[in-house]
């Protein structure tokens, strides 16, 4: 079903920050909405990827609140971006969790007053984070979620990317591996072989201005990308290693969205068990890479799918 013509409407904006304490330290997560909370419209949360990937890569979909009077909250989870904090790199490894920011998540919707309302979008690791959070703590105000190019376990994640490192041409897959191997991967190299990766299976290059803002972010502060996940998208030896929600995803009662691309990074291997899973759900698959919002071919069709869904439930 397609929407109706639209007026556009302004982009209205507003940000702010909300004090986030976790045990007796406190910290602050920097917001953005885009749009009215008081129109009536339930808003779109945006969860950015990375983990520790800023916000910024997913501004287009700020046109959802033009299109169909959506408004759009986007924030940076703590340690990255616009929500960084003095000593994020001496943090331990055990602060940085799931349930961390899934706090974070409940006490920003409690801060705006959504908690009656809303949907969720989630992109890579924040689809992940996204139907963790909605088949663990079954928020009574969650009324959409779209989970765009995740998984339900890091080892099916890691057995997409590891399908398409081998297809990769043999030098740049054992270049990437040797650096891996020797412990080297801050080798320009080997980030230019990284390089060959993203821009098959990630974003077409040269990247738009705004993910080389969210990827440069991550690179001055690489902290939560690296504790959590590791080096590479493909060699995941952090903290999220042995993640998994694939056995509660089944729990999920609201209307459901799953996306991913023909050369996205999350293959069909990682996205088919929240279609065969979730009770309530509809797979719609695009013709590029891991960020539809950002391509030329995918980003019309990525909104007004996103769009339609959360007009007509």
């Amino acid at each position: 079903m397609q929407l109706a013509p639209y007026v556009k409407l302004p982009m209205t904006e507003v940000t702010g920050k909300v004090v986030f304490k976790v045990g007796e330290d406190t910290y602050q997560t920097w917001y953005k909405i885009v749009g009215d909370l008081a129109s009536g419209a339930h808003p779109l949360i945006v969860l950015h990827g990375g983990p520790g990937i800023s916000h910024e890569y997913m501004t287009p979909l700020a046109e959802l609140y033009s299109k169909c009077n959506i408004p759009v909250i986007f924030y940076d989870q703590i340690g990255i971006g616009k929500s960084i904090f003095e000593g994020v790199a001496e943090k331990p490894k055990e602060f940085w969790t799931v349930d961390l920011f899934m706090d974070e998540l409940d006490n920003l919707i409690a801060h705006l007053g959504v908690q009656n309302g809303f949907a969720l979008l989630g992109h890579s690791w924040g689809a992940m984070l996204g139907a963790h959070y909605a088949s663990h703590r079954h928020p009574v105000g969650l009324k959409h979620l779209i989970l765009t190019s995740g998984a339900p376990s890091m080892a099916l994640w890691e057995q997409s990317t590891g399908q398409l490192l081998k297809a990769l041409p043999a030098n740049v897959r054992e270049t990437i591996e040797k650096h891996e191997k020797e412990g080297t991967t801050d080798s320009p190299e080997y980030h230019q072989m990284l390089g060959i990766f993203y821009d098959k299976h990630a974003c077409k290059a040269p990247w738009p201005k705004v993910m080389e803002t969210s990827f440069g972010a991550m690179m001055q502060h690489p902290t939560v990308y690296q504790t959590m996940i590791g080096p590479s998208e493909f060699t995941i030896t952090g903290t999220l290693k042995s993640w998994t929600c694939l056995e509660q995803i089944h729990t999920i009662t609201v209307p459901t969205l799953v996306t991913n691309g023909v050369m996205d990074e999350a293959q069909d291997v990682c996205v088919s068990p929240f279609f065969q899973r979730i009770p309530h759900v509809k797979w719609a698959q695009f013709s590029q890479r891991h960020m539809p919002f950002l391509e030329e071919e995918d980003q019309a069709r990525y909104l007004q799918v996103v769009a339609d869904f959360l007009t007509y439930p």
